[in-house]
């Protein structure tokens, strides 16, 4: 499957604009990812952009989410490492993160609405007006961001990155993109 026809089997199947701008988000990310660590970038681009393929299907059902994305991308022949990658990413299912590419779809999962809250919090609203070192204060302070998406995202240490150079990866990521927080 090619990125055009995965989007467009994503738009069929999201009902909701901001979980779409969130699924190119993250494979926004993913991609930047995937380049930085000298992996397959359109295999882990993919993995990111459909992740969430199955959202508004399941109605946030955790203990749905992923097993019914499995079935709609077998369905549609999608590479079994991005199937698995997807499944993986859900801790509720319980499968384990051995590749590199489960492990980092685990973590920049809660990545891209982090950054959106944190331009959320300053005056122009705009990722572009972003630091690192603004994004590491906020992930820092008491209370921004629930303790299980700062454990998520922390699990960027399994991929070997600081959060700092994880933080940076994500930021120009969704820069590039020209993320709306708004």
């Amino acid at each position: 499957m090619n990125r055009d026809r995965a989007l467009e089997e994503l738009k069929a199947r999201l009902i909701s604009k901001s979980r779409l701008q969130h699924s190119i988000a993250v494979e926004a990310i993913m991609r930047k990812l995937a380049s930085h660590l000298h992996e397959e970038i359109e295999l882990w681009g993919l993995t990111g952009l459909l992740h969430d393929i199955d959202l508004d299907i399941v109605e946030g059902d955790l203990n749905k989410h992923g097993l019914v994305a499995a079935e709609i991308l077998d369905g549609l022949s999608v590479d079994q490492t991005i199937i698995y990658s997807i499944k993986a990413h859900n801790p509720q299912l319980g499968y384990q993160r051995r590749r590199k590419v489960d492990k980092a779809l685990y973590s920049c999962d809660h990545l891209p609405r982090f950054i959106e809250k944190c331009a959320l919090s300053v005056p122009n609203k705009k990722i572009s007006d972003l630091s690192v070192d603004y994004l590491l204060e906020k992930f820092q302070e008491d209370g921004f961001i629930s303790d299980a998406n700062k454990e998520q995202i922390l699990a960027c240490s399994e991929l070997g990155l600081s959060l700092e150079e994880f933080i940076d990866i994500g930021l120009k990521a969704m820069q590039e993109i020209e993320y709306n927080a708004s």
